[in-house]
């Protein structure tokens, strides 16, 4: 039997430079429970390694899944969501094969801490996260499907790091999965999108960086059997009557 989930896929921690110090990963469960957010997505700037950390903190409440904001040589924002840990450390791996070593100026960017369930710095990631890979945007499209992930192409209301901001209209057949929509939009401007890509799937996300952010307002409400990434997948899809809740109401 289907019943309702709410998924948050875009969530940063203090290993992003942008996120605030605040976003630990005993921070982020608790807030994500209180929020009633049964599904979040660790979502940082070219890695994923403060995934564990977090996931341990949750103990399956709610349910984390490794996710990667891929920045693109186009300067291109991507939410590649992934099955498991392994699945998304591989795909790192391939992905810093195109990092420049570029040292983080920590007085200009922020910090970019790596730590534990309990908070406790594992390490302080030197090199700098905000910066474009040098695959394009269709290279890593592709490569997070031939993994087995959920490319979504993030934020594209935004006018910097979305698709249209690079290169203008998505076509109406572009391989990403989904395209995501960002928390500040109103309905009027949220249904334009939807008009004007009516074949196409949506999703809120809070891209927080504050744990004020996380909350119900700001995710998607999903018709899911169960809060694993196959039914996110199954609903991203529209298959087997998953299915997304339009997030505007």
């Amino acid at each position: 039997m289907l019943k309702p989930f709410w998924v948050d896929l875009h969530i940063h921690t203090l290993l992003s430079p942008c996120g605030e110090l605040e976003m630990g990963a005993p921070e982020i469960v608790e807030r994500a429970r209180e929020a009633g957010l049964d599904v979040i997505g660790i979502a940082d700037h070219n890695t994923c390694e403060n995934f564990p950390g977090i996931h341990e903190a949750a103990a399956g409440v709610p349910v984390v899944l490794p996710c990667i904001e891929t920045q693109s040589a186009e300067d291109i924002h991507i939410l590649c969501v992934f099955p498991d840990y392994e699945t998304a450390a591989g795909y790192k791996e391939w992905l810093w094969r195109r990092i420049r070593p570029i040292p983080n100026d920590v007085e200009h960017f922020g910090y970019q801490i790596v730590v534990d369930a309990n908070n406790e710095i594992v390490k302080e990631e030197e090199t700098l996260l905000i910066q474009g890979a040098g695959y394009e945007v269709d290279q890593i499209v592709s490569k997070t499907k031939e993994v087995g992930g959920i490319p979504i192409l993030a934020h594209v209301d935004r006018p910097a790091f979305s698709y249209p901001a690079a290169l203008g209209p998505m076509p109406d057949d572009y391989p990403a999965e989904a395209f995501e929509l960002s928390r500040r939009l109103d309905h009027e401007e949220a249904q334009k999108w939807r008009e004007r890509y009516p074949g196409r799937t949506f999703i809120r996300s809070s891209d927080s960086h504050t744990l004020e952010t996380m909350s119900r307002a700001n995710c998607t409400k999903m018709m899911l059997e169960e809060p694993t990434f196959d039914e996110i997948k199954k609903a991203i899809r529209g298959e087997d009557g998953r299915r997304i809740s339009w997030p505007w109401g």
